[in-house]
């Protein structure tokens, strides 16, 4: 919804905050390098919000009657068509400033490469961003394993679970807050106006600090917004933000134990990436979190669901890890 009305509001500003340097009418197809269509101001500035909305409007209908083909899609192609749309507009703007008729409009060029470029970068960001695995169960449980609680944990109070031999430990799990990736869309859309503007030769008009600090605010809240856990043999993995980078490891080796604690926000410090004395935790919603700690004597805690089964087969890993060493 954010980014819907953010690029909508968009299309309509980039124009008319310039009616003052633009002609009546405007240039809105070129043939080759020469202009030869127009469109009114008003109109060349309602007419992409209007597709734009539109485009919108069949996803937002699409999710609500057949949501499983049309979920892995909408992300993608309302990323690519915002983008599409937002630099066609710029390259518009750009090339009726300060000209006195339409027919005067700068030539099309490279632009026009560079706008189709990011509108499929940005789709193709969106889908990896955006992408779930194909059995979604695996996020929520433990394959390959059939193992059962054993009487005895790395850590008294801590689960564990034995599995049988020649078996492969393998949990995956994930969880995200949708404020702070709410928080990431608006500081990314308070962002983009520079860059637009920029483009369409506006450049007088940007605070390309305030556009350097939403952009970094932006990244930042989107790194922290959600994780991706994984626990191999290698040990735990925790992957920050949509894409899984950056990420944490930790081996086996490097742990002392692993458990489950109940937290709160005030109990965590608060939301997001945080560190504190005894170590650091990436709180992303109240409830189970998982905690290993470390040789070093710190504690590492993350919001993730499923976390006792993680935690169970943490210990089982540390455990083994511990009697190969001895042998």
């Amino acid at each position: 919804m954010v980014w819907t009305l953010g690029v909508a509001a968009l299309l309509v500003a980039l124009p008319m905050s310039a009616r003052d340097r633009l002609p009546d009418r405007v240039a809105t197809h070129w043939s080759g390098s020469r202009p030869d269509g127009s469109m009114p101001l008003t109109t060349a500035a309602l007419f992409p919000a209007v597709i734009w909305l539109l485009v919108a409007a069949v996803l937002a209908v699409a999710l609500r009657f057949r949501p499983g083909r049309t979920r892995g899609l909408a992300g993608p192609v309302l990323a690519a068509t915002g983008v599409l749309l937002s630099g066609a507009q710029a390259s518009i703007v750009r090339a009726n400033l300060d000209r006195a008729r339409w027919q005067d409009a700068a030539p099309m060029g490279v632009e026009v490469v560079l706008i189709v470029v990011a509108a499929g970068l940005a789709g193709a960001l969106a889908w990896l961003a955006t992408r779930r695995p194909a059995d979604t169960s695996a996020f929520t449980g433990i394959t390959g394993i059939t193992g059962t609680a054993g009487a005895q944990a790395t850590r008294i109070g801590a689960p564990v679970l034995v599995p049988g031999a020649g078996e492969r430990l393998v949990w995956l799990s994930q969880a995200s807050n949708h404020w702070l990736q709410a928080l990431s869309s608006v500081l990314g859309l308070l962002s983009v106006p520079g860059v637009v503007l920029a483009a369409s030769g506006r450049t007088g008009s940007v605070d390309w600090r305030a556009v350097t600090l939403f952009g970094l605010g932006a990244v930042v809240a989107l790194l922290c917004s959600s994780v991706r856990v994984r626990v191999t043999e290698a040990g735990l993995h925790i992957g920050f933000g949509p894409f899984g980078w950056p990420a944490r490891r930790l081996a086996p080796a490097e742990l002392v134990s692993a458990r489950v604690e109940q937290l709160t926000a005030r109990e965590a410090g608060g939301w997001g990436y945080r560190v504190h004395r005894g170590g650091s935790v990436v709180f992303l919603r109240r409830g189970a979190c998982l905690v290993v700690r470390t040789r070093r004597g710190r504690d590492f805690a993350v919001s993730v669901d499923d976390a006792e089964r993680g935690a169970a087969l943490l210990n089982a890993l540390i455990a083994r890890t511990a009697g190969a060493a001895e042998h």
